[in-house]
Order: C-alpha cells, then sequence, then structure tokens
C-alpha cells in the first residue's frame, strides 16, 4: 500500500468509526467502502475490517456499558445464532468476482439503513425497556451471523435496523446491544478466517489509531445526543458509489 493510500484511508477510517460507534456500530461496512475504493484485495480487506471492528466495538461495548445502555438478557439470544454460522461464514473463501458483488450489495444495504437512520422515524419504545423475542431472535442471530462471517461485517448493520423496526428497543438500547454483538461476531469471523488466506496490511497500526481515535468521539457524541445526520448522509453517499462500482465491476 503507497503512503499517500494510507494517509486517506486513516483519515477516512476516523471519519467511519466516528460516525459509526455514535449509533454503536464499527464500521465495517465502511472500512471495506474505503478500501474497496483504494482497490486492496479482499484477502487484505475483510481481516482488516474484521480487526478494526473489533477494537472500535470493544471501546464501544465499554463506553456504553458505562452508560448502562448494554442489555445483556436482549442480545444472549441473537448471539445464540449469529456466533456457529458466524465461524461457517468466515471460513468460506469466494472469488474476487463474487465477494465484489456480495460486499456491494452489503454496502447499498448499509447505506439504505444509514438514511433510514438519518430520516425515517424513531422508535417509540423507552430506552432500557427490551421486548426481544427469543425464538425469532436466535433465528434472525443465524442468518446474519453468516452474511456476517461472510462478508467481513459485524451485523450491526442488519441488528440494529430490525431492533428498531420491531419495536424491541429503544435506539441508545439498540446501539447497546448492537455493540458487544458487533465485537463478538467479529472476533469469531477473524477466528475463522485465519483458517483461509488472509493477509494484514502493515499500517495496520495507523489505520487502527485513527479508527479508536474515531470511536472516542463517536460515542462521546451518540451519547451525547448530537444531530450527525448530514454527515450519515453523506457516509451514506459514499457507500453507495463504492456498492454500486463493486457490483457493476465484478
Amino acid at each position: 500500500m503507497e503512503m499517500q493510500d494510507a494517509v486517506i484511508l486513516a483519515a477516512s477510517f476516523f471519519l467511519v468509526a466516528t460516525l459509526n460507534s455514535t449509533v454503536g456500530h464499527a464500521g465495517a461496512s465502511g472500512y471495506l467502502a474505503m478500501m474497496a475504493l483504494v482497490g486492496l484485495a479482499p484477502e487484505t480487506m475483510r481481516p482488516t475490517a474484521l480487526t478494526l471492528n473489533i477494537l472500535v466495538a470493544a471501546f464501544t461495548v465499554y463506553r456504553f456499558r458505562q452508560a448502562r445502555h448494554v442489555h445483556w438478557p436482549g442480545l444472549w439470544p441473537f448471539l445464540l445464532g449469529s456466533v456457529p454460522f458466524a465461524a461457517v461464514g468466515g471460513i468460506q473463501s469466494l472469488s474476487r468476482g463474487t465477494y465484489y458483488v456480495a460486499m456491494g450489495l452489503v454496502l447499498l444495504i448499509a447505506a439504505s439503513y444509514l438514511v433510514w437512520r438519518a430520516f425515517g422515524a424513531r422508535a417509540m419504545i423507552e430506552e432500557r425497556v427490551v421486548r426481544v423475542r427469543k425464538i425469532p431472535a436466535v433465528l434472525i442471530g443465524c442468518i446474519i451471523g453468516f452474511v456476517s462471517g461472510l462478508i467481513g461485517v459485524g451485523g450491526g448493520i442488519f441488528l440494529s435496523p430490525i431492533l428498531l423496526t420491531l419495536g424491541w428497543a429503544g435506539p441508545k438500547t439498540t446501539a447497546g446491544i448492537s455493540a458487544p454483538f458487533i465485537l463478538v461476531n467479529s472476533a469469531v469471523a477473524l477466528v475463522a478466517g485465519s483458517l483461509t488466506v488472509q493477509q494484514l496490511p502493515g499500517e495496520l497500526p495507523l489505520l487502527a489509531a485513527a479508527a479508536l481515535g474515531g470511536a472516542f468521539l463517536g460515542t462521546w457524541l451518540g451519547l451525547q445526543k448530537l444531530n450527525q445526520k448530514a454527515l450519515v448522509v453523506t457516509l451514506a453517499v459514499v457507500m453507495s458509489l463504492a456498492g454500486t462500482k463493486l457490483v457493476l465491476t465484478a
């Protein structure tokens, strides 16, 4: 990786981590979008995104747990279904074209969610009130876990809209459930993926420092209820462009 690309990625990862950690996410879909734009190979993209996901999600869990928004009873049914399937997805090795199409579709879904999050109606349920239905949650976890492991994301981009749409948790509690969900699934997928060909970039320390810096700022912003609508929409546009580019050129 050229130094210019590393600096661009570090700056973009800081922004991605800032935006995503405001809502309890770790930013894997955004990291993948940025790495795709500079032309990194899939065997580098997936483990790098998962590694950064683990770092950012761990810090986000710590911050939201301090604020008492992590709800373990609402979390475990999703993990029960997702963990084994994240491992199954993580050991899959896709061709470059297939991986790019799959990742492009995930990025487009993620971008749609970000726009919905910025402009859509908010859940009416009160914070810290959780109404997760356990059997459906296990089944949902199975699906999210497999897709997350296959693509190299933590799954929060899928879990959050489900929780909010079904009215199972309020926005901050949703973030508190999504963050540890992302942490566990990212770790499982990374370990499982080590059985296939993967390569971490030499610039990982710089990229990790940028992402952690963004997580520090983003969790502070999220817990202070600051409006990040314009930045979220900007990120959604970038992700949409990257997703469309991948799907069309795979």
